[in-house]
């Protein structure tokens, strides 16, 4: 799992793809990209190309036999076309959780997510922060 994030940080699609199963199946992907090994390829393209410093830095990981469950802070300057909102040249930190299911030859085979898009769409200043109770 550690080196999915790794790799994806240092930019290296190809050798991500490589750690993905053909039958991989995205349970939470994102909008307008199919659920499949390709359509996840694309999302990171689209992704390093909008945040072109993107970085996942794990900060909790979890194993219980053939899943792996991390918390993860990504971090980026959005920089490109993100889901419509132009670049902003601004600073993200945004947190998840990742869930991610190898097969018996190790790899990806299946994945799961949650990311906190609200603290996202607010520090890029398309959703106004809420005034403090």
């Amino acid at each position: 799992m550690r080196t999915t994030y790794e790799l994806i940080n240092a930019g290296d699609l190809a050798g991500f793809g490589d750690l993905v199963a053909d039958d991989f199946v995205e349970h939470q992907g994102g909008p307008g990209f199919p659920t499949t090994k390709e359509g996840t390829l694309d999302f990171f393209r689209a992704l390093l190309t909008s945040f072109p410093d993107f970085r996942m830095n794990v900060e909790d990981l979890i194993i219980d036999g053939d899943k792996a469950v991390a918390r993860v802070r990504v971090t980026g300057t959005h920089q490109g076309d993100f889901m419509g909102v132009p670049p902003s040249g601004k600073s993200v930190e945004v947190d998840l959780i990742d869930i991610m299911r190898f097969d018996g030859a190790g790899l990806l085979c299946e994945h799961w997510g949650v990311a906190d898009m609200l603290s996202l769409m607010q520090q890029l200043g398309v959703v106004p922060t809420a005034a403090p109770a």
